[in-house]
């Protein structure tokens, strides 16, 4: 049996089945083994996506009421519930929100337990 000239030179050429050493663009080399993972990424991904569409960042239109002490909290974080209960804001909006009283109860009570010591250590020296 003869083999044709084009065959042995490519095979001379290329006996490993690549081109200069590299795969053709498109093809890894390995057609019947594991399948490429980030085919099956993406796939899952695009699935994902159309199940839960991914959320744009917007400007969430909710008025909390004033805080003026740490006692004033108990108000927005009820707002805040409400807001979630009834669907106009989403849980990790809330949580946001949430933050932002706590942060803010926060600053209110290192601001209230400064004055007091001051006041307590002025009055402790004027007993000396």
């Amino acid at each position: 049996m003869t083999v044709p000239d084009e065959m042995t030179e490519q095979q001379s050429a290329n006996s490993s089945g690549r081109h200069g050493g590299r795969f053709p663009p498109g093809q890894t080399g390995n057609r019947l083994g594991r399948p490429d993972r980030r085919r099956g990424e993406d796939i899952v991904r695009t699935l994902v996506d159309r199940l839960v569409p991914p959320r744009k960042d917007r400007l969430v239109a909710f008025a909390l009421p004033a805080l003026h002490t740490a006692a004033d909290a108990a108000k927005p974080m009820a707002s805040l519930t409400a807001a979630v209960a009834s669907g106009a804001l989403t849980a990790s909006e809330a949580t946001e929100l949430t933050r932002l009283v706590e942060a803010f109860t926060k600053a209110l009570e290192a601001a209230d337990f400064e004055t007091r010591l001051a006041a307590l250590e002025q009055h402790m020296g004027t007993m000396r």
